[in-house]
């Protein structure tokens, strides 16, 4: 396993997101088989597990502490909050007070003394930044947790909260589909020292060319709010894909493959945690660690899916006012 550096965390170069373990896209595999997953990326080397409050509000962290708990000396546990359900409703609550509660909580179900990488989940916009960070910072001065990490914020915000406390990671999405890291946050982590989470490097499935039918979803499939898994646009961008469909084959690997590692040739900061809940795919994306690229196959395939060729926004409206990252021009 090839590792990378995550603040004072040298991690493996793949993480796992553990989201859909729980939660966002349709009905989560059985309990067994979430936890068989969890042990076979443990067992692959995959030492950097990323869960949230949020998450089956409060089911991924009791699932990986009841996982993993008993393992914790042996990999890197990241969570979130600031985000989460309150009475079965999606809530974002920055105020210090609920950020210090939500901490606890979470370490007991993570069954733990300490996370090590506590994210802001999102910048509640009516808190200022400097406030959620001070308490989050506060929480590093009482051993509960060792880092602090945000996500989906902009290069400016990151800046203002690195000046209250050493930020160690931001987590955004950053893909082949999605590129709006480039245009700021991602200059902002290399001028701060920040490592770069990208969650959803597969596009939520999209680039590994599996995900055919928009209408084969689950109702309450997050995706289905989503403007670019709309059928129309759907349609429009799975034509797009086409094009790296002879760059896998050239490479001898996986769509997933190609566009992980086309991920992890963007910079040694760059940290990718698909999700998954079958084991083959699992493996299949660890396998994206042997694919070298060349410079100008980096920029072949960078070529062949420009982010003017995607229809559709990352969010709704309603979504998208909620985050703070940069907008593609």
């Amino acid at each position: 396993m090839q590792h990378r550096q995550l603040g004072p965390f040298s991690v493996s170069a793949i993480g796992l997101g553990c989201m859909n373990l729980s939660h966002a896209y349709g009905q989560p595999p059985e309990r067994a088989a979430a936890q068989a997953l969890l042990h076979r990326a443990l067992d692959l080397g995959v030492d950097f597990f990323d869960t949230a409050a949020l998450y089956g509000f409060g089911a991924n962290e009791t699932l990986v502490g009841e996982t993993l708990g008993p393992l914790r000396q042996r990999f890197t546990l990241a969570s979130k909050c600031g985000m989460q359900g309150v009475d079965g409703v999606r809530v974002i609550d920055g105020r210090p007070a609920t950020l210090k509660a939500t901490c606890e909580a979470a370490l007991q179900r993570l069954r733990t003394d300490v996370i090590d990488l506590y994210y802001l989940h999102r910048w509640d916009k009516t808190v200022p930044i400097e406030d959620s960070v001070g308490a989050l910072a506060e929480l590093v001065r009482e051993g509960k947790i060792r880092a602090i990490g945000l996500s989906e914020v902009s290069g400016a915000t990151l800046r203002r909260a690195h000046a209250v406390h050493p930020i160690a990671a931001l987590q955004s999405e950053y893909s082949l589909w999605t590129r709006n890291a480039e245009f700021g946050a991602l200059q902002a982590c290399r001028e701060l020292g920040v490592a770069y989470v990208a969650f959803s490097p597969l596009g939520r499935g999209y680039l590994t060319g599996t995900l055919t039918r928009v209408d084969d979803l689950a109702p309450k499939d997050i995706r289905r709010a989503m403007p670019r898994f709309t059928p129309e646009a759907y349609a429009r961008n799975l034509a797009a894909l086409e094009a790296l469909k002879p760059l896998a084959d050239e490479l001898h690997c996986s769509l997933a493959q190609l566009a992980l590692a086309w991920l992890l040739h963007q910079g040694d900061d760059i940290l990718p945690i698909p999700g998954t809940t079958r084991l083959d795919h699992l493996e299949e994306d660890l396998g994206a660690l042997q694919v070298r690229l060349s410079p100008e196959q980096v920029q072949r395939i960078s070529d062949a899916l420009p982010p003017e060729h995607i229809v559709g926004g990352r969010y709704n409206a309603a979504t998208e006012a909620e985050v703070d990252t940069e907008a593609h021009p």
